[in-house]
């Protein structure tokens, strides 16, 4: 009679966590609320309209200086494409549905600045 060691109950419990993980990793990957993809999507949309950048600079104890210096630029931006198509089909590609009104027609679009994380 063969005995489980250490490594096959290990493997065993592996084996059983990831069946019991696909479902919910799977679910993941499902629609999100149109709303929800609307909301992300802005960012999407905002990044396509040009390159983004910050500069830091600062003093740190004991005189010390130091700086940083952040650039990001959009694939979307590079290739000209409208940020209201990539509005339109990042919404549809998270949701499934089309979005509720165009970029241009929400409000503060105009205004809008993704929030930093």
């Amino acid at each position: 009679m063969h005995r489980q060691g250490r490594g096959d109950r290990l493997m065993r419990g592996a084996a059983l966590f990831l069946l019991a993980l696909g479902p919910v990793a799977l679910a993941a990957c499902g629609p999100v609320p149109l709303e929800q993809a609307e909301r992300i999507c802005m960012e999407d949309a905002y990044l396509a309209t040009g390159p983004r950048g910050s500069v830091g600079v600062g003093v740190g104890s004991g005189g010390r200086t130091f700086g940083s210096f952040e650039m990001s630029v959009s694939s979307d931006y590079v290739m000209g494409r409208d940020p209201a198509d990539v509005y339109a089909t990042c919404v549809q590609r998270r949701s499934g549905q089309p979005p509720s009104r165009p970029l241009y027609e929400r409000p503060g679009w105009d205004t809008y600045r993704p929030r930093r994380s």
